[in-house]
């Protein structure tokens, strides 16, 4: 199945082309069938919100599904915290048609899962997962956070990573480490140079209701209308709820009927 979506070889042979690529985060198999259609080549999606059917909606589009950082695990119903949970996880995703899966545990999990020949997506720069020790802010803006930068690129390269979010880093310093990493480089705020622009779809479609990063880019004004619907939608339940509350609904045309003569059966019966 699916059989013209990329392979981790094809999108290395665009990184080494110069070609760009274009990335979305989506959460439903509405927007996974929107950026299939639109020729997208890369999405993302978190491992809670992919299953088969999602799979299908993103039609010939390189599906990266996230592993959650000590999130709950989708197999036993624990937290994933061992190398063993995580590779479990991601073996099932991958029967599911997950192309590769994004990790920003520790190296030597990460490792685990390249070694087992699974395609490991890392995180530079910016990663959410380790904001207690950052804080919401770029990464890389002094010489000694941006050499750090390049020797975690460098560990992610050795033990077997092939590709990484790259978030709010400084453009020059994305484009060294873009140009000097085999790692395809997924950027978020990182600058023209990485060899991917990836953007969340409620930045790119405008419905987004939490703070607009500065990366961020709105390509269709979806809020008001979303808006609109919501309040169509919220009206719609309190009306009725209201018809119910005056006995309105149901009315006789959503009642199924039982003629007399049945009915006095019926009651004969169980009297009876």
């Amino acid at each position: 199945m699916y059989h013209n979506r990329p392979l981790v070889q094809d999108l290395r042979a665009m990184k080494k082309r110069g070609e760009k690529i274009s990335m979305l985060y989506v959460q439903t198999k509405e927007e996974a069938a929107a950026a299939a259609a639109a020729g997208i080549n890369m999405l993302s999606i978190e491992g809670r919100f992919f299953d088969a059917e999602m799979r299908e909606a993103a039609g010939d589009c390189f599906v990266q599904v996230g592993l959650p950082y000590g999130g709950w695990g989708p197999l036993h119903g624990t937290f994933l915290t061992t190398a063993e949970e995580y590779l479990r996880t991601a073996f099932k995703f991958s029967s599911l048609g997950g192309d590769a899966f994004y990790c920003s545990a520790s190296y030597d999990i990460q490792k685990t899962l390249a070694d087992n020949h699974l395609a490991v997506v890392g995180h530079i720069g910016l990663v959410p997962s380790y904001i207690t020790w950052t804080g919401w802010r770029a990464v890389g803006k002094t010489g000694d956070e941006a050499a750090a930068l390049w020797r975690h690129t460098q560990m992610l390269e050795k033990i077997g990573v092939f590709a990484a979010e790259l978030e709010v880093v400084p453009d020059r310093v994305a484009q060294y480490l873009t140009e000097n990493s085999s790692l395809i480089m997924l950027g978020m705020g990182a600058g023209k140079h990485a060899d991917a622009q990836y953007l969340f779809t409620e930045d790119v479609c405008g419905y987004g209701v939490n703070h607009k990063p500065r990366h961020g880019k709105v390509y269709a004004d979806m809020g008001p209308k979303l808006k609109a619907i919501q309040d169509e939608r919220i009206a719609a339940f309190k009306a009725f709820k209201a018809d119910v509350n005056a006995g309105g609904y149901p009315g006789p045309e959503h009642t199924v009927a039982i003629k007399d003569d049945e009915f006095d059966a019926f009651l004969s019966s169980v009297k009876g």
